[in-house]
């Protein structure tokens, strides 16, 4: 039985809050169910699985989503950003201080992970009626994305950190570089065969966060606009009008990486200002910081060195977003975003066409390609040789998010009105001789 789940986002707090302990306890209820009926083969026979292995399939952690990275600025001694070069010894100081700071926001749901990889929490009874319990360890693989390659870097500094999510997580990784790719970890690579699965987190196939050139070890773009204009902009708001701004703006502002879809971002910006700033005075100040941090973003020297000509696709509709804010007012911002938003909503959130090019798609030794990165749970059928059976097909799978979500009302975009609710997903493979000979299954839900 082989579980994927990914882009979990787990958090330090200083950002926006991660989604509770009650997912990770309904998830371990879920493992205890799953794991009965997979014990159960054709005809009915109780055959005991002998554990459970569930692939973290990238954006598990997230330290690209703390302000502690700000704690320095340009200029100062040891200033040091998740796009400077590694082998500064402060890059592995500052992610050792994120991760833990990681640890201690969502301590008791990572004693969650801990309980079902010790056996603790995942059991099988023989029958419904039993009080038997057969203990279950479960097998967490961890796999990176782009809120978490940082743990995927080579060296000793990097392999301390790495033991200590092993620690902490209950995971069966070696304290190596995690792999962001299957091929890179043995016990990965042979699960997804075994299972026949395809499985990537999927930034590979957004240039705003993926460099296709330079590879995984590598900062993007996408690093730079979440930390010096999504993470920077409430921290810089406190510091210049603390005591001036009304009660619960900066908390707002910084649910910012909870906010769907991801071009809708200067939409809440703009609501929260309208809505908590109270005087039109105010609200020009902070339209001016968000002027200020715009500019300095875009005369930062990773982003003028990055700057491509590309079609125009996602990617670009943010830095337009972001160059416009130098002379448009929030409302103008807002006319581009809902114009942006109704013509390329399908590209933000499906990756299934990649998949028809996938080589073990194109050779049939995989039945099963599963991608992350998009927070959009899907299922897409891909080809099958034909009949009514599922045995010949080949299905595509996107492993949707565990986040806490401020998603936009489709009625009346520009009104900024934002519904919050938990989305929780995971996918769950067997093989032959298991749950009565299912091949697979989905579960997504969505809580408020």
């Amino acid at each position: 039985m082989l579980v994927i789940i990914s882009d979990l986002h787990l958090g330090d707090g200083t950002t926006a809050v991660s989604i509770p302990a009650s997912a990770f306890q309904l998830f371990a209820r879920r493992l205890r169910e799953t794991a009965y009926f997979a014990s159960l083969s054709k005809g009915g026979a109780f055959r005991p699985i002998k554990s459970i292995d569930v692939v973290m399939m990238g954006d598990i952690l997230d330290p690209l989503h703390s302000t502690h990275w700000l704690d320095t600025m340009p200029g100062d001694e040891n200033y040091v950003r998740p796009w400077s070069d590694p082998d500064n010894p402060n890059f592995a100081s500052k992610l050792l201080q994120v991760t833990r700071a990681i640890f201690e926001e969502n301590k008791e749901s990572l004693a969650i992970l801990r309980g079902c990889a010790n056996g603790d929490l995942v059991y099988l009874h023989p029958d419904p009626q039993s009080r038997e319990r057969i203990p279950l360890k479960v097998r967490f693989h961890y796999m990176v994305g782009n809120h978490d390659w940082y743990y995927h870097l080579g060296g000793k500094a990097f392999d301390q950190i790495r033991q200590e999510m092993i620690e902490k997580m209950g995971l069966s990784n070696p304290a190596s570089p995690f792999p962001h790719d299957a091929d890179e970890s043995p016990a990965i690579k042979e699960l997804f065969e075994r299972y026949k699965i395809l499985g990537r987190h999927g930034d590979c196939f957004d240039k705003f966060n993926f460099d296709r050139e330079k590879g995984r070890n590598h900062a993007t773009l996408g690093d730079v606009f979440t930390m010096d204009i999504c993470n920077r902009f409430p921290v810089e708001v406190q510091k210049r009008y603390g005591d001036e701004l009304p009660t619960g703006i900066v908390d707002s502002l910084r649910r910012i990486t909870n906010i769907r879809p991801a071009l809708a971002v200067p939409l809440w910006i703009s609501g929260q200002i309208r809505n908590h700033a109270g005087t039109r005075a105010l609200e020009n100040e902070l339209k001016k910081t968000w002027d200020q941090l715009a500019d300095e973003f875009l005369q930062l020297d990773f982003v003028r060195q990055a700057d491509k000509a590309f079609q125009f696709d996602v990617v670009d509709a943010m830095q337009l977003i972001v160059k416009l804010s130098e002379r448009a007012s929030f409302s103008t911002i807002n006319d581009i975003v809902v114009w942006v938003r109704n013509r390329m909503w399908d590209v933000e959130t499906s990756f299934a066409s990649h998949a028809l090019k996938e080589p073990s798609f194109l050779n049939n030794k995989a039945r099963f390609i599963v991608y992350g990165h998009t927070h959009h749970h899907e299922i897409a059928p891909l080809d099958t040789e034909g009949g009514t059976s599922y045995a010949r097909s080949q299905v595509y799978f996107n492993s949707g998010t565990w986040r806490s979500y401020f998603d936009l009302a489709i009625k009346n975009p520009k009104e900024q009105r934002f519904v919050p609710y938990e989305a929780l997903t995971y996918l769950t493979f067997y093989l032959d001789e298991e749950h009565d000979e299912r091949q697979f299954e989905t579960w997504s839900g969505v809580y408020a």
